[in-house]
């Protein structure tokens, strides 16, 4: 088999209770993390204890898309790293983050066939709901300051403009490449480009803005000529406020610009005491002040406040778990990336394959200023859609008894 690696041959793939129980649950999860984490949490244990006995009791080989072992590698990184960490308990408490990476193996079994086109058409929905909550937490309730931004059902805003963020990628993918249920998804994508930008979040509103002027290069190059439209039009139309947060990230002394340069500092004084195995998962925000020092380049540190994390996924996995770590996170990306560039150029499941493509490069681009590869929400969601091309070819497969 060209796309994937099996232990064991395969019993026959009919739709039973179980891979359809399995299928409805993830539907379910997906749409839910728009609005609450622990719903989406659940429901994937159910699509989990759904499809764990489809292995067990039917005896179904294990099967992953290639990609999947670059993730399995680093996961053991992870967890030398947590073992090595100054305190263990903490580190390897937060390695139960690492269960989710079992989401692609778990797509990959049953959104077979259409059920992948299925779930991106649940996902834009909820998510234009989503966002229709936060433009009326805007416009009506205040949302409108650092302070206080929209932020919808969700914990937090970076979490909700990140979600809103990969959805917009998958909306444009359905315009540009789909044959059918185009209109949907451009009726909601001005929703949920406004619920991004009010958000104040620069690394989510960037993220999107690469992941569609990826699309655009996908589709035809002149479509370039839309961008400097559409950003004069923002320029017009966007408040006060919002405009003058987006064009702070032009200015060098803005606070939060500072922080940022605060935490590349420090996360290369971690790098360079630790390359190997980092300082240990969950370990960054209680050494933070501990390598905070004066760079002979650039000045003394200027440390707004201490950060749970270093607000970028290379430094962060860097720092936290190492260089070699670093590497296999990378080697995983690469492989991801090839894979999906594959199944673009192969025509079958071009849409799912631009909206996989679109999501890589918005979680790259807005992972320059976010750790968002450590955010449960936006991970769920990005290993769910990365995998949805290599599943859509499993209903095609013929096993033998």
């Amino acid at each position: 088999m060209d796309d994937a690696v099996a232990l064991d041959r395969p019993h026959p793939v009919e739709s039973d209770r179980l891979e359809g129980a399995g299928a409805l649950a993830l539907f379910a999860a997906a749409g839910a993390l728009q609005f609450s984490i622990a719903a989406a949490q659940i429901l994937l244990a159910i699509a989990f204890t759904c499809w764990i006995p489809l292995l067990v009791v039917r005896r179904e080989g294990f099967e992953a898309p290639r990609f999947f072992w670059p993730l399995a590698v680093y996961a053991g990184a992870t967890l030398v790293s947590a073992a090595l960490s100054p305190d263990p308990r903490t580190s390897l408490t937060d390695c139960k983050q690492l269960v989710l990476l079992l989401i692609v193996p778990l797509t990959y079994r049953v959104m077979t066939g259409a059920r992948g086109h299925t779930l991106i058409t649940v996902v834009v929905t909820c998510a234009a709901a989503s966002a229709a909550l936060g433009i009326v937490q805007y416009g009506i309730l205040h949302y409108d300051n650092l302070g206080q931004r929209p932020q919808g059902t969700l914990g937090h805003w970076m979490t909700y403009s990140g979600l809103l963020m990969i959805v917009i990628g998958l909306a444009v993918a359905r315009v540009l490449f789909s044959k059918t249920d185009r209109r949907w998804a451009a009726l909601v994508l001005p929703a949920l480009a406004v619920a991004v930008a009010v958000t104040f979040t620069r690394g989510a509103a960037v993220g999107a803005c690469a992941a569609v002027a990826l699309l655009f290069s996908l589709k035809d190059f002149r479509l370039f000529a839309i961008l400097p439209i559409l950003a004069a039009i923002f320029i017009a139309v966007a408040p006060g406020q919002i405009a003058k947060r987006y064009a702070s990230m032009f200015n060098m002394n803005d606070p939060t610009v500072v922080d940022r340069v605060t935490m590349l500092h420090i996360g290369g004084r971690m790098i360079r005491t630790h390359p190997l195995t980092g300082v240990g998962p969950n370990m960054v925000q209680r050494l933070y002040v501990e390598y905070r020092g004066s760079d002979p380049l650039a000045g003394p540190d200027g440390v707004v406040h201490i950060n749970p994390h270093l607000h970028n996924n290379l430094l962060q996995i860097a720092a936290e778990r190492g260089l070699p770590a670093l590497a296999i996170w990378l080697w995983f990306i690469v492989a991801l990336a090839r894979d999906l560039l594959k199944r673009f150029s192969a025509g079958q499941y071009r849409t799912l394959a631009a909206s996989g493509l679109a999501t890589v490069m918005a979680l790259l681009i807005a992972g320059l200023f976010e750790y968002n590869f450590g955010d449960s929400e936006v991970l769920m969601l990005f290993l769910i859609i990365v995998t949805l091309p290599a599943a859509s070819e499993v209903g095609s497969r013929k096993y033998e008894v």
